[in-house]
């Protein structure tokens, strides 16, 4: 097999000129990834791939460990030999394959590297540490690093911004609310501000530090509190919170022990059992220190359930281990069901019809979550992410979900859950015809500037991907563009289009993910995809495509001044564009040929198209990850589709995405 981007170098030629696109080679290749992904189905009906980020979570983890005096030294170890091995060229650790320095994963990974043993004079940790010093310090770590890094008595408690319990207590009137954040943000900073008002200590037993990654001694430093949005509102805030240190120990003898009462309750309620605090490892890692600071017994049951749930992220390959931000097997399910019902699969095929069944058994049916703060008059009807998180169910999720059920066209035996699916997500439209992914109306934009938001992250606004998603769900189900929730959502999607046709992917890498997005939701709503906007952004994906055939988009794309930047092709972008461009009609074009054509020769192992730049972001600019199901189950999708368009009578696919 020889690489799109070799024949290129070798011929000069584009990869497709003189190497068409052959019906029997496009058979054999899909029915490989067919066989390769049915294999790798789970006994009971689901799938789920790894889910990797950068170097934080695996150091937290390590931190963690030493925090609680629950060393594990072979497993540490196994982690290390991961940290040293993802090290970036310019000594630090970046937050995405081949990424820029980030100063606060580089931190946490050194201090974990130290903790683990290893030597200050080693070569790697002397550049590290000369890549810290170079970029301003320690002292320029974020938020996070620094509430870390005060628990472990390297800063004191001032280099944070002031986060009360007791904040926790305050009306729903009141400039801030738990409400008012993102469910990731709620469940991180709960247990987080309990951590805070303790001034928990962690008991690093070995008693290492990091003084030496410091410019200047962390005693002296003045400026810890930054504008994270550089408005006149943040500076005013930073005010705010010096006035909050004076009256701040008042504070706490009048309330911290009803406001512990509620993040308790808060937290036990949503314990979530072996998938932990919201399923996601910071706040797991987070509830876990808060029972270490009021003095849990290890063997509590609470206690030993958030630890398993800390533990279950591991990822173990040979003598190298890392840890996932979460696990995503609903999410991984349904896209491999889509795929495989691209592919040919029908309903009573067992792959199709356990996975529908497990499914169908993961739909949150009686708890009423979060989201109910701002939609209280739903009932129940979505599916999360994880395996469970039920105060936490997904839109994006529910919309994909649902629309794996549909097409598979079982009958009555899916109808009452696409039915309770359809009402909530109807119910969960904000007010400016978009979808966010947890919660409607989550769009408090002053809390962006509180001196405890500099990741820019705090908020869950509608986005272009996850509205798409709703869309193409409604229109699959039989809701037509006069439908209102519809039309306003289609209203949504124009008003975000950019100025040169593309749109912005908040949950995937980046403009391409969007764009495909937003293509598939106007396709399935029955837009005329000669729009001119259409066309706009139609031209923007062939403008992009690589001289290799396929598309690419760095994660950098996620800072404005970087949109464009692009280190290669990947099959799960290249998988992306493809599939935005049959989306709009064009699978008899040239860039659809030959992006097929870069799929059919990207180097794979059986059904996994190889892939080491990341795909997915978590918060762009902070936090980035690698879905390794992406590069096996979109370019077996679009294969499967382009079969099905370029040999069939319809040129625009009849599914909602």
């Amino acid at each position: 097999m020889m690489d799109a981007s070799v024949y290129l170098r070798e011929t000069g030629a584009p990869a497709t000129e003189g190497n068409p696109v052959g019906d029997g080679e496009l058979n054999a290749i899909i029915d490989e990834a067919t066989r390769w992904l049915t294999d790798r189905q789970n006994a009971d009906g689901h799938w789920v791939f790894e889910l990797e980020a950068d170097a934080t979570i695996p150091a937290e983890y390590i931190l963690l460990n030493h925090f609680l005096d629950e060393i594990d030294d072979e497993r540490e170890h196994r982690l290390a030999r991961y940290l040293r091995r993802i090290q970036g060229k310019h000594g630090g650790w970046p937050l995405f394959h081949d990424g820029d320095f980030d100063m606060s994963a580089s931190v946490k990974a050194y201090y974990a590297l130290k903790l683990v043993g290893d030597s200050v004079e080693a070569p790697h940790m002397r550049r590290a540490r000369a890549a810290i010093l170079a970029h301003g310090g320690a002292e320029r770590a974020n938020v996070f690093t620094r509430f870390t890094l005060a628990m472990f008595g390297q800063v004191p408690w001032r280099a944070c911004p002031v986060t009360p319990i007791e904040a926790v207590l305050l009306p729903r009137w009141s400039p801030f609310h738990t409400t008012k954040v993102s469910y990731w943000s709620r469940t991180v900073m709960t247990p987080l501000m309990v951590l805070y008002s303790r001034r928990a200590r962690a008991i690093n037993p070995r008693g290492i530090g990091v003084q030496e990654l410091f410019r200047r001694n962390p005693e002296d430093v003045r400026d810890w509190m930054k504008n994270p949005t550089g408005h006149w509102i943040g500076e005013t805030l930073i005010q705010v919170d010096k006035v909050l240190r004076v009256i701040e120990p008042a504070v706490h003898r009048l309330f911290r022990g009803k406001a512990e009462a509620w993040a308790l309750d808060f937290i036990e309620k949503r314990l979530n059992g072996k998938d932990g605090l919201g399923g996601i490892y910071p706040a797991i890692a987070n509830t876990l220190m808060v029972y270490q600071t009021l003095g849990y017994a290890k063997d509590h049951p609470h206690y030993r359930i958030a630890r398993e749930a800390v533990d279950g992220l591991c990822v173990r390959h040979g003598d190298i281990e890392y840890v996932q931000p979460c696990l995503s097997p609903v999410w991984d399910t349904c896209l491999a069901s889509h795929a495989l019902q691209e592919a040919g699969l029908k309903a009573n095929d067992p792959a199709i019809a356990k996975s529908n069944e497990w499914l169908r058994g993961r739909q949150v049916l009686s708890v009423v979550g979060d989201w109910a703060h701002n939609r209280g008059h739903l009932e129940p009807g979505g599916w999360a992410f994880q395996y469970w998180n039920d105060y936490y169910p997904d839109v994006d999720d529910t919309a994909v979900v649902v629309m794996a059920l549909d097409r598979a066209n079982e009958g009555d035996v899916n109808r009452e859950a696409i039915k309770r699916a359809e009402a909530w997500i109807k119910g969960m439209q904000s007010a400016n015809g978009g979808w966010g992914a947890f919660d409607a109306e989550n769009n408090t934009e002053f809390l962006n500037h509180i001196p405890f938001a500099d990741h820019g992250a705090l908020l869950d606004p509608p986005t272009v991907d996850v509205s798409a998603r709703c869309l193409g769900m409604l229109a699959q189900i039989g809701c037509p563009l006069t439908d209102p929730v519809v039309q306003k959502g289609v209203e949504f999607l124009w008003s975000e289009q950019e100025e040169d046709g593309s749109w912005f992917g908040r949950w995937g890498t980046n403009y391409i993910y969007g764009t495909w997005s937003a293509l598939n939701a106007l396709n399935a709503v029955d837009v005329d995809m000669q729009d001119p906007r259409v066309r706009k952004a139609v031209q923007w994906l062939k403008d992009r495509q690589q001289p290799d055939g396929g598309w690419g988009e760095d994660c950098a794309t996620y800072w404005k001044e970087r949109k464009g930047e692009v280190k290669g092709s990947t099959p799960t972008q290249t998988a992306w564009a493809v599939l935005g461009l049959m989306a709009a009609g064009e699978v008899d074009s040239p860039e659809v040929e030959r992006g097929i054509r870069y799929l059919l020769d990207a180097p794979r192992d059986g059904g996994k198209w190889q892939e080491e730049l990341y795909n997915a972001v978590g918060f762009p600019r902070i936090f980035y990850l690698r879905y390794h199901g992406y590069s096996a189950y979109f370019p077996l999708w679009a294969l499967a589709r382009y079969r099905s368009l370029s040999q069939g009578n319809s040129k625009f696919p009849l599914t909602g995405m």
